[in-house]
């Protein structure tokens, strides 16, 4: 193996500390970070940092650290990561899902991929690092936050809000969700997250009049939340391609040997078989329903009856979203606001993404990077408002039948050990050149 500028130790070191986070249950919301964000900050104070842990409700725990580099003067980089999972069914697992069992060379368990795998890479580097005497080039600034699935509220935006000099200097950061390997037409292409969509988690409300449920009534909040509802579950926006999904189109149509029509881009979509679902959510503005509430008694029509949106807006798009989405709710039905987090789009382009490439392309030759869009969220909307570039490198080389993408909230989430001992190398060959 190419050297990764690593210890032989940290091969196993990256393997074991991701058993150890999976098994440090921080499900959101049925419990809390202060447990593991102890755990994390006990390891930066072992390797020479000094954390600082930050509550922004008790229990809800982050841990931020400056790992002193080189050259100080230089901007600092921002690594974050979240410590965080969201909640899972043991009954619906093959394995416990917070057991860090290793079985088929995987590491399984609730946050192998979203994100205890990049905390683990993280800290296995950390450790190698420190333990040889070896400093990055310039100062690094290491964030465990708090919080990440439920928007950030307690842990990435409490900090930037109220402890933004911790970040003081940072001008770059790379999180997760990018880097990870796609299989097309046989050739790997490494996706590093240049943007992702904005969020609108919406209520709907609508207003009836309240009665007995056995007579006659024409002003039911139930059927008039239920048909707005619908209209938005069936509905589907335009088609809009941004910078960074043309240009990850254009690669995907380059591997597959086929000409990129920028007005067929449903037909491209047909022919990427699972790959459709994660580029495919990137190419429109969504909505979706997700919760109803309405009623406390089945012979008592509600006066009032609401529903719940997850909407995804493009970048530079929120606008066109907002005055679409209200044409297909109509003016019967009230939106309401319950949060808001803005979309992100960078450039694919600085020393920065030169290192990410060099990276990738040493430790598999035939790998090549290119840019995407990401349908969901990050803390990168919280860090990019302190003015930083964001995005997410948290490298993987994967099986191409792994379906990585569909692991992210679902079951059976796994991790492959020989994707996380590669992430390691990588992101260590990445920190020595950026």
């Amino acid at each position: 193996m190419i050297d990764a500028g690593l210890g032989e130790r940290a091969a196993e070191d990256v393997v074991e500390l991701c058993q150890s986070l999976i098994r440090i249950d921080s499900s959101n919301p049925t419990s809390n970070e202060r447990a593991i964000a102890e755990w994390v900050a006990e390891l930066l104070t072992d390797a020479g940092l000094a954390p600082e842990v930050f509550e922004s409700e008790p229990g809800r725990a982050s841990v931020v650290a400056r790992w002193a580099g080189e050259d100080s003067a230089r901007d600092a980089l921002l690594i974050h990561g979240h410590l965080d999972v969201v909640p899972a069914n043991a009954d619906d697992w093959q394995v416990h899902p917070f057991s860090g069992e290793v079985t088929d060379g995987c590491v399984w368990g609730r946050g192998a991929v979203d994100m205890k795998d990049m905390d683990a890479m993280v800290l296995a580097l950390l450790r190698d690092w420190t333990a040889h005497g070896k400093k990055p080039p310039r100062d690094v600034v290491l964030a465990f936050v708090a919080d990440e699935e439920a928007g950030g509220v307690y842990g990435a935006h409490h900090l930037v809000d109220h402890h933004a000099g911790l970040f003081e200097g940072c001008t770059e950061a790379v999180s997760e969700v990018g880097g990870f390997s796609m299989t097309v037409a046989g050739k790997r292409l490494y996706a590093i997250q240049t943007a992702e969509k904005g969020i609108a988690w919406l209520r709907l409300v609508a207003q009836g009049r309240a009665g007995h449920g056995s007579m006659l009534n024409d002003d039911n909040a139930v059927t008039a939340l239920s048909e707005a509802v619908a209209r938005v579950g069936r509905h589907s926006f335009p088609v809009e391609v941004s910078p960074t999904v043309e240009a990850l189109l254009r690669e995907i149509c380059a591997a597959l040997e086929i000409t990129y029509n920028p007005d067929d881009i449903e037909g491209l979509l047909a022919k990427l078989g699972p790959l459709a679902r994660m580029v495919g959510a990137t190419v429109r503005h969504t909505a979706n329903p997700t919760m109803l509430d309405a009623g406390y008694k089945q012979n008592v029509i509600p006066g009032v009856a609401h529903a719940y949106l997850d909407c995804r807006f493009l970048p530079g798009g929120e606008d066109r979203f907002n005055e679409e989405l209200a044409q297909v709710v109509g003016p019967d039905v009230a939106i309401e606001l319950v949060q808001r987090q803005i979309a992100y789009e960078t450039t694919f382009d600085g020393d920065l993404v030169a290192a990410m490439e060099a990276a990738i392309r040493a430790e598999d030759p035939e790998g090549k990077c290119i840019p995407y869009c990401m349908s969901g969220g990050t803390d990168a909307k919280s860090f990019s408002e302190l003015g930083m570039r964001c995005f997410g490198f948290s490298p993987l080389r994967l099986p191409p039948e792994l379906d990585f993408v569909g692991m992210f909230h679902g079951i059976d989430e796994r991790v492959p050990v020989s994707g996380l001992q590669f992430g390691v190398r990588a992101l260590s060959r990445f920190l020595a050149a950026s």
